[in-house]
C-alpha cells in the first residue's frame, strides 16, 4: 500500500504536527505500507488562490503544469491521509484551495450530462484527522455535521472515493484533553491499518 499524507498546519510545534508524527511512525512500522510520501502544504508554499483568466481557463485545469506534481501524487497513492485543524467549522483555506485546484474536472471527476458526474479516483481510500478547540461533538450538533458532509459528500464521494474514515478530536486546547491518548490512538491505527 502506498500512502500520501497531506499536512495542513502552519506550525510545526503544534498538536497537529504531533499527530502527523504519529501517522508517520505508525505507517513506518506497518508491513503493509510499502511507501510514504508527505506533502506539507504550508512548507511547500502552495498557493490556495484559484485564478481564471484568458490564459488560465477552468476547463484546462486538469492539464495545468503547476499542479502536475500534485495530480501525480494522488494517482500514485492507494491511501490519502489528511491532517488539519478545523477552523470556523471547516478545514483551513489552504486545504480547500488545494481541492479547488488539484481535484479538477477530467482528472478527479468527469461530467456526465447536466446533473451527474463520475468520480475518477475510485480505487483509493481516505483518512481525515482533524483537531478543534471546541468539544468533539460541536460540528455534529451545532453545525449539522457540516465538516463531515463537506469532506465526505461534497469532496471525496464526488471524486469516487467511498472508503473514508474520520478522526475528529475536540477539546484539544484543554489541559485534560487526553492529547496523549488520542495521539496513541492514531499511532496504533496506522501501525495496523491494511486498506
Amino acid at each position: 500500500m502506498k500512502v500520501l499524507i497531506v499536512y495542513t498546519h502552519p506550525n510545526h510545534q503544534s498538536l497537529n504536527y504531533a499527530f502527523l508524527e504519529r501517522v508517520l511512525k505508525g505507517s513506518e512500522e506497518n508491513p503493509v505500507i510499502e511507501d510514504i510520501k508527505l506533502l506539507d502544504l504550508y512548507e511547500e508554499g502552495f498557493n490556495p488562490v484559484l485564478e481564471f483568466n484568458e490564459q488560465k481557463r477552468r476547463r484546462d485545469m486538469h492539464t495545468d503544469p503547476t499542479f502536475e506534481k500534485y495530480r501525480e501524487q494522488l494517482k500514485w497513492a492507494d491511501k490519502i491521509i489528511f491532517v488539519y485543524p478545523i477552523w470556523w467549522g471547516r478545514p483551513p483555506a489552504m486545504l480547500l484551495g488545494y481541492f479547488d485546484q488539484v481535484l479538477a474536472s477530467n482528472f478527479a471527476y468527469r461530467d456526465k450530462g447536466k446533473w451527474f458526474s463520475e468520480g475518477l479516483l475510485k480505487e483509493k481510500s481516505v483518512v481525515c484527522i482533524s483537531t478543534m478547540k471546541g468539544p468533539t461533538h460541536y460540528p455534529l450538533f451545532l453545525l449539522n455535521n457540516s465538516h463531515k458532509a463537506l469532506m465526505k459528500k461534497a469532496v471525496f464521494q464526488f471524486i469516487g472515493i467511498k472508503n473514508i474514515k474520520f478522526f475528529e478530536f475536540g477539546d484539544m486546547e484543554k489541559q485534560k484533553g487526553s492529547q496523549e491518548k488520542k495521539l496513541h490512538k492514531i499511532y496504533h491505527y496506522f501501525r495496523k491499518v491494511s486498506k
